[in-house]
């Protein structure tokens, strides 16, 4: 067997380009103890945490694979939730920019994300219409709530009570008991989407916004605060019971009545404050003190509106009252004291309308100590804009603190093109030319421009030619970032252009059925002794159809030119004269190449296809089914036959054109890919995407052998469909309202494998002892047992310790899941265990989790096993008693704590372990009276 080709991978290098993914939330987050300055924004898969004050990054926080589509920062400000596409959560630290839990639970994008006040416990909601409670300090989900039947669009703890709210986009807005984990109330008030919600005056209001101009306002009423006499206490503590749920119009209705059957929380329609806006609600949110609302729709204006409190409310209405009795007076009536009432507009007034320069995607606000409104803008064309709103002002106005727009384009970038020297790399979109420097990818020059389609370097790097979409020819000087020169090149767009390999020239197509040859001159310029560089018009080439793009070959003979009717002709350059015509794609070639020593010339097109074509007699080598979608851009690799295509599929793909082979898939861009190029020295390719990021690839010296490339493809889909398939069923439990937080993906499977191995192992390893026993019984004296070298490679420990070392290594996320798959074979040898191991009183928390979790899964066979009785009445005993030392444990422990503190305070006459709450509380006053005296100005 001969030896099989070998190629070199490329490996992706960096991501570049890109200020912020217009597909995620903004958030403000501390970072080196300070709030208010520093934003978190989603970049494709990772999160860029940017200093607005600088527009520097300071932070990235790196993905996988999936792109960004949600970020809630932690009460603390040390951790960041971060909801991905394919509806795993990831929360980072801050501190370290390591990922630090992992959830997996959803099988859709996750759409919403909310830490209680404490932030225990983490909400999220999905596309796939569930929304999940996870335990963030025990690593775990609790519960999944179902219910809604479309997208979940926001969901909010109460703080106060154990209590959430849910929206989304089936037009409903969801109440669900955490102490039942059933859903007790539907509100049933909208009639398009509910796009968001937010809790106002200390969540006694609820204010939502759906697809019209109005913001809807709640009241809501708890149980503690509407007492009828005549009713029983211990009636009014009891919830609705599970299953039951007032979710139809009349019954909507009747609690708006003071239905008895209103419980736990009383919801009634207040009125409605209008927005300026008269598209749907994008983002609804309120800063964390709950003082300030905002809201934007799909332009790009934010509403700002404050909210006062109840002594401001009181002041207003005494006020208000003081007015009435006036004008009562003068008209010699009664004071109609109670007829007064302050309107809702008076409740929630407008503040000011943010006008940003493009429409916004995501806002957060944040109230700084200074008192002063800061509000951070995630804009669609990849900008952030902060602004300070003075709340002190006589007529508060936003002004715009900063704008981070440097790292990038503002629009999709659609022509690339690599230096001779393979060091500066230039894209061009609708408005800017930048250069990058590719070892530091910092942007080296930016050069406003029209909207570019095509590019090159003149030779000598000094100079750069843009084609536009006008049909203009834009020549700029590197050096100076200036136009030099713009020529009207074509009557139509100027959708290619290529340089000449004698470098003395180049050639253009465009959408007027012209092909243009030029040439470069040196002119004498006007302002200046020196002479500068110019374009000279030379040669046209007249042809039927609109040219979409042109190629030179490398001894500069041919021309090849892809028209609109789906051919290619080629031409000899000398006379003009036609040669070939290459036929068979059935849609418009959109990209072209021809390798370095001139024999073939590949094709690719809309109709997603590459063909290999001889340049000698125009015959077709092989057709290729390239992407899944239009095949955007093809580049030889220099002095090879290998050539990379651009897909609308959002890959980037390696073929080799001798053997018609796919080496490589390049994944990572999460849209289409417009256009690519490759650096002269082949080691490099860059590409330019649809989600407005440039990404580098670099060619690294490891060898990539295709039959490996393809099994660990095969391993890859088998792993994308286990993820895929029915989650496993637990028995006696219906599909209701709730299910276990968890899903079954590769991980937990395999977690599942190495339990069943572990013992495995364990039952090997006891039927060898108890052999090696018989021997020794049986010989009269001991004999050396042979040691299993993994046991020996974890340091001579017993089996039955293996199999607690490998369970304690499965993450706490996973522990569920992996159970559930686990053969009901394995059970009775695990329980067995696991009475061994509480017993010895290691790890009684993590034993007792998983122990009830079996009991409840295989309840039937345990019961119904008579040899697994006494090991149950054993657990039984063992586990109550060590649960019960472990908490005397921790009580005593917390006592010792309380006792220390006392101790060192009357000692040292300071306080230690000063409460985080009561330091809270302090800020809140302060910040309270800061604000009553900024209100006062106002």
């Amino acid at each position: 067997m001969g030896l099989t080709r070998q190629y070199l991978r490329y490996e992706p290098a960096a991501l570049f380009g890109l200020v912020a993914s217009a597909r995620g939330s903004v958030a403000f987050v501390a970072l080196r103890g300070e709030r208010g300055r520093y934003v978190a924004v989603p970049g494709c898969e990772h999160v860029f945490v940017w200093d607005t004050r600088k527009g520097e990054k300071v932070l990235i926080l790196k993905g996988l694979k999936q792109e960004v589509s949600c970020l809630c920062p932690s009460p603390d400000g040390l951790h960041l939730a971060v909801g991905y596409e394919d509806g795993s959560i990831r929360v980072f630290n801050l501190l370290s920019g390591e990922a630090s839990i992992t959830f997996n639970g959803h099988r859709a994008a996750v759409t919403a994300l909310q830490y209680d006040h404490l932030g225990g416990r983490l909400v999220s909601g999905s596309k796939d219409t569930e929304v999940i409670v996870w335990d963030v300090i025990n690593e775990s989900g609790l519960y999944r709530l179902r219910g809604h039947k479309d997208a979940i669009t926001q969901v909010l703890f109460l703080k106060e009570k154990n209590l959430l709210v849910t929206s989304g986009k089936d037009t409903l807005v969801k109440w669900w008991d955490l102490d039942t984990q059933h859903c007790f109330k539907t509100l049933v008030g909208h009639r398009t989407e509910v796009w968001g919600m937010a809790l106002l005056s200390k969540e006694k209001r609820l204010i939502t916004g759906s697809a019209d101009s109005e913001l809807r306002v709640w009241d809501l009423t708890y149980i503690q605060e509407v007492k009828d006499p005549d009713e029983p206490e211990s009636k009014k503590s009891k919830g609705p019971s599970p299953g039951t749920e007032e979710n139809t119009e009349e019954d909507e209705t009747l609690e708006l009545d003071e239905h008895p059957e209103e419980r736990i929380v009383k919801c009634s329609k207040v009125g409605s404050i209008v927005r300026e806006g008269r598209d749907r609600v994008v983002t609804l949110a309120t800063d964390r003190m709950g003082k300030f609302l905002a809201c934007h729709g799909t332009d790009a204006v934010l509403e700002v509106f404050t909210v006062l409190s109840e002594e401001e409310l009181q002041k207003k209405l005494e006020k208000k009252i003081k007015k009435a009795k006036k004008k009562a007076k003068q008209k010699s009536e009664e004071a109609p004291e109670r007829s007064v009432e302050l309107s809702l507009q008076e409740e929630i007034q407008r503040v000011t309308n943010v006008k940003a320069s493009s429409k916004i995607k995501s806002f957060d606000l944040i109230l700084s100590p200074k008192g002063e409104l800061k509000i951070v803008l995630l804009l669609q064309n990849n900008v952030i804009e902060s602004y300070n709103l003075d709340l002190s002002a006589q007529v508060p106005q936003a002004v715009r603190a900063s704008k981070i727009t440097i790292g990038g384009h503002r629009s999709d970038v659609r022509t690339l093109a690599f230096s001779s020297d393979n060091i500066a790399i230039l894209s061009a979109a609708a408005e800017s030319v930048k250069i990058w420097n590719r070892s530091t990818l910092q942007c080296i020059r930016t050069m406003d421009c029209e909207y570019a389609l095509c590019s090159l370097f003149v030779p000598g790097d000094r100079q750069v030619i843009i084609g536009t979409k006008t049909g203009k020819l834009q020549l700029y000087d590197l050096a100076s970032g200036s136009l030099m020169e713009a020529l009207n090149a074509h009557d139509g767009a100027v959708w290619s252009i290529a340089l000449s390999p004698d470098q003395r020239g180049f050639v253009t197509g465009g959408a007027d059925k012209c092909v243009k040859f030029w040439e470069f001159e040196l002119v004498k310029d006007e302002s200046s002794v020196q002479k500068r560089l110019s374009m000279k018009h030379v040669r046209i080439l007249q042809l039927d159809e609109d040219v979409l793009c042109v190629r030179y070959s490398p001894n500069q003979k041919l021309l090849a030119v892809s028209l609109l009717d789906c051919t290619v002709k080629i031409f000899y350059i000398d006379t003009l004269k036609f040669f070939l015509s290459l036929y068979g794609h059935k849609l418009p070639v959109l990209c072209m190449d021809i390798c370095y020593d001139g024999t073939l010339i590949a094709t690719g097109s809309a109709d997603r296809n590459v063909k290999i074509w001889g340049l000698d007699f125009g015959d077709c080598h092989r057709s290729l089914f390239a992407h899944d979608d239009s095949v955007m851009y093809l580049q030889f690799v220099p002095k090879s036959h290998l050539f990379f295509t651009a897909g609308k599929d959002s890959k980037i793909k390696q073929w080799d054109a001798d053997k018609f082979e796919h080496i490589q898939t390049l994944e990572g861009h999460h849209q289409e890919v417009w256009c690519l190029a490759l650096s002269p020295n082949g080691d490099y390719v860059v590409s330019a995407s649809h989600d407005k990021s440039l990404r580098l690839w670099e060619r690294t010296r490891e060898p990539l052998i295709l039959e490996e490339e393809r099994e660990m493809q095969r391993e890859a889909e088998y792993e994308e469909s286990v993820a895929k398939e029915e989650q496993p069923v637990v028995p006696g439990e219906t599909q209701g309202e709730t299910g276990l937080a968890g899903k079954k993906t590769i991980e937990t499977i395999k977690a599942a494998e190495r339990i069943m191995e572990a013992i495995e192992l364990y039952r090997e390893e006891m039927a060898k002892l108890k052999e090696h026993n018989a021997i020794c019984k049986a010989a009269g004296k001991e004999v050396p047992f042979p040691v299993n070298p993994i046991l020996r490679a974890y340091g001579n420990i017993t089996p039955s310790a293996y199999v607690l070392e490998v369970f304690k290594k499965v993450k706490s996320s996973e522990l569920e899941e992996s159970l559930l798959v686990l053969p009901f074979s394995y059970v009775p040898d695990l329980l067995r265990l696991f009475n061994e191991y509480i017993h010895l009183g290691s790890d009684v928390e993590l034993l007792c989790r998983a122990l009830l979790f079996l009991l409840k899964i295989h309840f039937g066979q345990i019961t119904g096993n008579h040899m697994l009785v006494t090991v149950i009445e054993d657990l039984k005993k063992t586990t109550i008693s060590r649960v019960s030392e472990a908490r005397d444990v921790l009580g005593f422990n917390m006592a010792g704590l309380q006792f220390l503190k006392r101790e060192i305070e009357a000692k040292d006459e300071v306080t230690f372990f000063a409460d985080a709450t009561e330091r809270f509380e302090e800020k809140k006053r302060k910040r309270k009276k800061k604000e009553k005296m900024v209100l006062a100005l106002i």
